[in-house]
């Protein structure tokens, strides 16, 4: 993968042959999550890491869902590690939220250094950014951003904790939650999650808000201080912020409607703790983790609603996964102008590029089928209910993070196959489908045929 940029000369623009795979971006990114998670895998298998020797496997398991801010756990976060574990959990959650390519291009400008071309098509997979030129302010705004709205978050939660912990438990909950709810892991201190806090407003609207902020993405948030006026939001941003105001009302909705005589979850709360409740588990399926309600007591009709909200996730360049909600709007368009039979993708009076509609296609097509085979390897290695496996796929796909209790008690194979779901969730099976479909060009053309379909 070569992009012309002026500062290149003609020498550097032609990559050598056998370097080609070496350099690709993928590949490089993939292998930074990797050596990321390997370090992670050592960290937290040291005694102080730990109130209790946990094995390899376990240790390998968590750091992977912490690099690519998952969210589940074979071992319980709160009560299996020491609070320095703990801080090394928060610390990878950090860095494979806001991404590697950050933390290394705000390092190397700060140190006076020139980013190379390599590094620069490396990062522009990294924030899937088509513009290498504004790379480098673009990871400074990320950090920058990230810092501040993290910052906001600690205080409000540690002071609002601290009656009920004290200041030093507090300030560290506060720390921790932040950064676990901005990068949109799900991580949590305790067994059951926030479910203590169903109810509580202070705790649900922060949390929450921290998961919007986090999950809608960073281009979005810059092309609002950039443009205030809607009609001067790029179509992407007013996609991502019309598609993400749809999703959560429409879940908050049905979720309210199917759960209110649930008395295993909404039914005991007051009016404004069903609304909560709603709400908290209409967004944290968005790639988050936490949950408020027991997940393995809502109704079939919740769950099916949750599955889709996990696989559509959040927003590009944020620090969520799934498909991503401009990728699931845009397959609703184009099925929508076929079936008007339209030549075109129209949105917001601007026309979709094919490639970009063969993109989202191609993009979904690997999610079904990777998720299709993990539950399938699920199925053969597991005796569990169909339903949970099926959750627990989708959720790693998706690196939500949420479970029906299938997670602490997966089999060795069980735990390879999710790690193997987290990694490609992360990356995003497009980035990792790059090795098997590389560009080409095709000097030979032949006659043109069609099927038939449906």
């Amino acid at each position: 993968m070569v992009l012309w940029h002026p500062s290149i000369s003609p020498i550097e623009r032609k990559p050598k042959a056998g370097n080609k795979l070496l350099g690709a971006p993928p590949l490089i990114l993939s292998g930074s999550f990797a050596l990321l998670i390997l370090l992670g895998t050592c960290l937290l298998k040291l005694p102080m890491a730990t109130l209790a020797p946990i094995s390899w496997l376990q240790s390998f398991f968590t750091a992977t869902s912490a690099v690519t801010v998952t969210g589940l756990v074979v071992v319980d976060t709160g009560t299996a590690f020491t609070p320095f574990g703990q801080t090394i959990i928060a610390l990878l959650i950090q860095c494979g939220g806001l991404g590697l390519m950050t933390f290394a291009i705000v390092t190397l400008i700060a140190l006076g250094g020139k980013i190379s071309f390599l590094q620069c098509t490396v990062a522009r997979e990294a924030f899937n950014q088509t513009d290498t030129s504004t790379l480098a302010s673009t990871a400074k705004s990320v950090l920058a951003f990230s810092l501040f709205v993290e910052l906001i978050g600690m205080v409000i939660l540690s002071v609002y904790w601290s009656g009920e912990l004290g200041w030093t438990t507090s300030l560290f909950h506060g720390f921790f939650y932040t950064i676990s709810a901005f990068n949109n892991a799900g991580f949590a201190l305790s067994a059951d999650s926030l479910m203590p806090y169903v109810a509580d407003p202070v705790v649900n609207l922060t949390i929450t808000g921290l998961l919007i902020i986090g999950g809608l993405g960073f281009s979005v948030w810059a092309d609002l201080r950039r443009n205030r006026r809607w009609s001067r939001l790029t179509v992407y941003s007013r996609m991502m912020i019309t598609g993400t105001i749809f999703i959560n009302a429409v879940a908050v909705i049905a979720i309210y409607l199917i759960e209110y005589n649930n008395p295993n979850t909404l039914a005991p709360l007051s009016e404004q703790g069903k609304w909560l409740a709603s709400w908290f588990q209409a967004v944290s399926p968005r790639t988050a983790g936490f949950n408020t309600l027991a997940i393995d007591q809502l109704e079939d009709a919740t769950t099916a609603i949750m599955l889709g909200l996990m696989f559509i996730g959040g927003g590009s360049s944020s620090t969520a996964s799934g498909i991503k909600v401009v990728t699931f709007m845009l397959l609703i368009l184009a099925t929508y102008s076929y079936l008007r039979r339209d030549e075109s993708i129209y949105v917001f009076k601007r026309e979709i590029a094919k490639d970009t509609v063969s993109k989202a296609l191609a993009l979904t097509m690997i999610s079904i089928g990777i998720t299709w085979l993990a539950i399938f390897a699920l199925l053969l290695s597991e005796n569990a209910p169909m339903i949970d496996i099926v959750f627990e796929a989708v959720s790693a796909l998706g690196t939500v993070g949420l479970s029906r209790g299938l997670t602490g008690n997966l089999s060795e194979s069980g735990e390879f196959i999710i790690i193997f779901m987290m990694f490609m969730g992360r990356l995003g099976p497009l980035t990792l489908a790059y090795f098997l479909a590389s560009p080409r060009t095709k000097k030979l053309r032949y006659a043109e045929t069609k099927l038939a379909i449906g």
